[in-house]
């Protein structure tokens, strides 16, 4: 089920992206707290308050990513952590913390994988639950770039030694130029990689939720 670049898919779009993103923000920012770090909840991070989390850049780039008819991806407002206040190491917290964004994403990409093997939806609520799995999945794949700050550089970070980590956090304030630049001069390479581990991960859901292929 391809996508149109239309107003009416986009309005479809928009708050599925909205709550997806919104989860994963608050799934950073839950875990941090139950490992110890009070940082998020004290700038009122614990919140399903979507006006929280959204980051303006971020979500442009979700709408030219769609009407452009590129891989879907955007980004909201980093959740603020303070790995000496976390119970493991800091390594291991931040790893931590920066796999709970992802992870729910899948599972909530899973739980509308079900739903659409599962069910015989039409019209909008079908294409709902098709950019339910469409957004979640885009969104765990491209957060799980090995590029700081994204949460897949947190999961790196967590089997590095220590000191190589240090000089790898410091990247944070460089990492979204790199991402522009992949975006903007690698274009085709990018979408190639993004594209190939969307596949990947859509058939382990489909495994997973048996019944009709998905998407």
């Amino acid at each position: 089920m391809p996508y149109n670049q239309t107003i009416h898919g986009f309005l479809l779009l928009a708050p599925v992206f909205i709550v997806s993103l919104t989860l994963h923000e608050l799934a950073h920012a839950l875990t941090a707290y139950r490992l110890g770090d009070r940082t998020a909840a004290e700038m009122g991070r614990l919140t399903l308050n979507p006006l929280k989390h959204l980051d303006p850049l971020g979500s442009l780039f979700l709408v030219l990513s769609y009407f452009s008819g590129w891989f879907l991806f955007g980004w909201a407002k980093p959740v603020p952590v303070d790995p000496r206040n976390l119970r493991t190491s800091p390594q291991v917290g931040m790893a931590l913390v920066g796999a709970a964004g992802p992870a729910t994403n899948f599972v909530l990409a899973t739980i509308a994988g079900a739903v659409w093997a599962h069910t015989t939806l039409t019209g909008d609520a079908l294409t709902i639950v098709y950019w339910a799995i469409v957004i979640n999945v885009s969104l765990g794949v491209f957060n799980l770039l090995p590029i700081p700050p994204l949460d897949g550089s947190r999961i790196i970070g967590g089997f590095m030694p220590r000191d190589t980590y240090a000089r790898w956090a410091a990247l944070d304030q460089y990492g979204m130029y790199v991402v522009f630049g992949l975006v903007i001069f690698f274009r085709g390479p990018t979408s190639s990689l993004l594209g190939g581990a969307f596949d990947a991960v859509l058939r382990i859901i489909s495994t997973i939720v048996g019944g009709n292929p998905l998407i």
